[in-house]
C-alpha cells in the first residue's frame, strides 16, 4: 500500500547525486519513466550515465502488435505451403546426398586404394554383428505372435494348417525385412545422425574439408556401405528366427509337429518369396543411411538441435522405409511376383 502511494507521488527523479549506475538500474529508471499515469521524469543525468539512459530509452519502443484473428482457411493454406516447402527442401537434400555418395563411390572405383576398408569393417561390425541378438529376439517374438494369433482364429474354421502359409509368406515377403529395417533405423540410423551431428558441432567436418579430405568419402560412405551389406544379412537371420518362432508356437500351442510344419512350409513358400523380401533390404539400408547423413549434417551448434535432428532422422527413416515397402509391393504385384 505504501509502495503504491510512493509510486503515485513520483513525478521527477534527480540523478545528479548518482555515483554508480548499471544496466539493471538504468532499466528500472526507464520503467519508471514509461510508467503511464505514474510517469516520472529523469533529470540531471550527465556523462556516461546519460549515454546509458539514452541507450536504454531506445529499447522495446515498438508497441505490441494486436493479435488479429486469421482466417482458418488461410492458416491451413499457410501450413500447407510451409509443409510443401519443407518437403521440397528435404527431397533436395536427400538427392544431393545421394549424388555426393555416388560421386564418392565412383572416386573409390577409380582409385581403389582410397577405400577405407578398416572403417567400413568396423561399421559393419557395429550395425551388423552387434545387432544380431536384438534382431533375432524381436523377429522371433513377432513370428511367434503371428503364429499364435493365426492358430487362435483359424482354429474356429478347422484350418490351423494355413497358419504355416500365413507365417511363411508374411515373414519372407514383408514382415521380416520391414521389422529389421525399422529396428536398424532406430538403432543404427539414430546413432549415425548423433555421431555426424556431434562432429558437425565440434567443427570436425570443417576440419576434414580444410585438410583436403572429402567428408562424404571419409565419414558417410563407409557407414552407408556397412548398412547396405548388413541389412540383407540381418533380414535373412531375422526371417529364420521368425519362422522358428512360428514353428515353435505351432508345435506347443497348435499341436503341429515340426516335421509337419517344415513340410507344409516347403509346399507353401518358394524361393521367389525369399527373393522378394531380400531385394528390398539394400534399398531400405540406402534410404536409412542417406537420411541419417542428411540429418546429421543439418545439426546446428546446440544440443537441442542434435536431439531434434536425431528424432527427425528416425521418424523420416521409418516413414520412408514403409513407403518404399509399399512401392515394392505394388511393383512386384504388377509383374506377378
Amino acid at each position: 500500500m505504501c509502495t503504491h502511494a510512493a509510486r503515485t507521488d513520483i513525478r521527477s527523479i534527480d540523478l545528479r547525486s548518482v555515483t554508480a549506475l548499471d544496466t539493471v538500474g538504468a532499466w528500472l529508471l526507464e520503467r519508471l519513466a514509461r510508467g503511464g499515469a505514474t510517469r516520472a521524469a529523469l533529470t540531471g543525468a550527465d556523462g556516461p550515465y546519460g549515454d546509458l539512459l539514452e541507450e536504454v530509452r531506445g529499447l522495446n519502443r515498438s508497441g505490441s502488435a494486436e493479435r488479429r484473428s486469421d482466417n482458418p482457411l488461410l492458416q491451413r493454406l499457410d501450413q500447407l505451403g510451409r509443409g510443401s516447402r519443407r518437403l521440397a527442401s528435404d527431397s533436395a537434400a536427400f538427392l544431393h546426398m545421394l549424388g555426393a555418395v555416388s560421386t564418392a563411390l565412383l572416386g573409390i572405383l577409380r582409385r581403389p586404394p582410397s577405400f577405407r576398408l578398416t572403417s567400413t569393417v568396423y561399421q559393419l561390425g557395429r550395425v551388423g554383428w552387434q545387432a544380431v541378438p536384438i534382431m533375432v529376439l524381436i523377429t522371433f517374438l513377432i513370428g511367434a505372435i503371428i503364429a499364435q494369433q493365426g492358430i487362435f482364429h483359424f482354429r474356429r474354421f478347422g484350418a490351423e494348417s494355413y497358419v504355416v502359409d500365413m507365417v511363411g509368406i508374411l515373414v519372407l515377403r514383408e514382415i521380416g525385412v520391414l521389422i529389421v529395417a525399422i529396428m536398424v533405423a532406430g538403432r543404427s540410423g539414430s546413432a549415425y545422425t548423433a555421431e555426424i551431428g556431434a562432429m558437425r558441432m565440434r567443427e570436425e567436418i570443417d576440419a576434414l574439408s580444410t585438410m583436403g579430405l572429402d567428408p562424404v568419402a571419409v565419414l558417410i560412405l563407409p557407414r552407408v556401405l556397412a548398412l547396405v551389406v548388413a541389412l540383407p544379412i540381418l533380414a535373412f537371420l531375422g526371417s529364420l528366427a521368425a519362422l522358428y518362432g512360428g514353428g515353435l508356437i505351432a508345435w506347443l500351442y497348435g499341436g503341429m509337429s515340426p516335421a509337419i510344419f517344415i513340410a507344409r512350409l516347403h509346399d507353401a513358400v518358394s524361393v521367389t518369396h525369399f527373393e522378394v523380401g531380400i531385394i528390398k533390404a539394400p534399398f531400405m539400408a540406402l534410404v536409412i543411411g542417406l537420411v541419417a547423413a542428411v540429418e546429421g549434417l543439418s545439426v546446428k551448434g546446440s544440443a537441442e538441435s542434435l536431439g531434434q535432428q536425431t528424432t527427425a532422422s528416425v521418424v523420416k527413416s521409418i516413414f520412408l522405409v514403409i513407403v518404399l515397402d509399399g512401392l515394392f509391393a505394388v511393383f512386384f504385384a504388377s509383374i506377378g511376383l
